[in-house]
C-alpha cells in the first residue's frame, strides 16, 4: 500500500521516515498533479484559520486538494490520517475532516506532530490491513469524529 503525504514543516515527513517497508510519495506545492492508479493511504497535516468557526483549510494545503482532484486519485484513496496539534482544538486535523467530507473517505487515525512510537505502530497496522484487503472500521470515539 502506497502512502501519499503532504509535509509543510517537515513533521509529517519525519513521521513517514519512521514507517517500515512503506513506499511513500510526497505531494509538493510544485507538483500536486501526481496520478495514482492503485489504492493508497493519505496522511495530511492541518492548517486552517485559527478560529472556532473555521470554514476551510488555509491555502497552504491546496496541493492536497489538487492532488485528490487529479485523475482518479480520490477513488483510489482508502483512508485519511490527519496530523496536527490538539492545542488548536476545533481546527485539530481540520484538513483531514474537510477531505473526508468532500470525498466521502474515512479518517482512519490521527496523531500529533511527528507521532509517537504507538502512532507509528497503529499506522503500520492500518497499512498492513489495507494491503491485505481489509476495510478499516473507524473508531467513533476518536478525535477525528469530534
Amino acid at each position: 500500500m502506497k502512502v501519499v503525504y503532504f509535509s509543510l514543516t517537515g513533521q509529517t515527513r519525519h513521521f513517514i521516515n519512521k514507517l517500515d517497508n512503506v513506499t511513500a510519495i510526497e505531494i509538493t506545492a510544485d507538483a500536486p498533479d501526481i496520478e495514482l492508479t492503485e489504492p493508497f493511504l493519505l496522511i495530511t497535516p492541518s492548517y486552517a484559520e485559527e478560529t472556532p468557526t473555521a470554514r476551510s483549510s488555509q491555502d497552504v494545503v491546496d496541493p492536497v486538494f489538487e492532488f485528490m482532484d487529479w485523475g482518479l486519485n480520490a477513488a483510489f484513496c482508502q483512508g485519511i490520517i490527519g496530523t496536527g496539534n490538539k492545542n488548536f482544538a476545533g481546527i485539530y486535523i481540520y484538513t483531514a475532516k474537510e477531505l473526508s467530507a468532500k470525498y466521502q473517505i474515512p479518517i482512519l487515525y490521527d496523531f500529533e506532530f511527528n507521532g509517537t512510537p504507538t502512532d507509528v505502530a497503529f499506522v503500520e497496522n492500518i497499512i498492513q490491513k489495507l494491503d491485505a484487503g481489509a476495510k478499516i472500521k473507524v473508531n467513533p470515539s476518536s478525535a477525528a469524529d469530534k
